[in-house]
């Protein structure tokens, strides 16, 4: 095997470094497709998440709205004498 020249030897390590940059390339690709699959994952489990917020909070809303009349007509029917309590107090 002959001496390389200093010429040959930057060509080599030039070399060298080129595909060792590919492979740093290639990584680099994998690794963003990777990264991308998981970001439409999870952007599509952040989706269901927040409808399912949207409708628990509309459900959440709906049984308040409801209790709030039960306690108002409850409330209305300690106000107003039932018509037999009223005819027991009169006697």
């Amino acid at each position: 095997m002959g001496v390389l020249s200093a010429e040959d030897a930057a060509a080599a390590a030039a070399e060298r470094r080129w595909f060792a940059s590919m492979r740093a390339v290639r990584a680099m690709q994998t690794e963003c497709e990777t990264l991308r699959e998981l970001l439409d994952m999870v952007e599509g489990a952040w989706r269901r998440a927040r409808a399912e917020l949207a409708r628990l909070e509309a459900l959440r809303d709906a049984l308040g709205d409801e209790l709030e009349l039960a306690d108002q007509d409850a409330r209305e029917g300690l106000m107003q004498p039932s018509p037999g309590r009223a005819m027991h107090n009169a006697a």
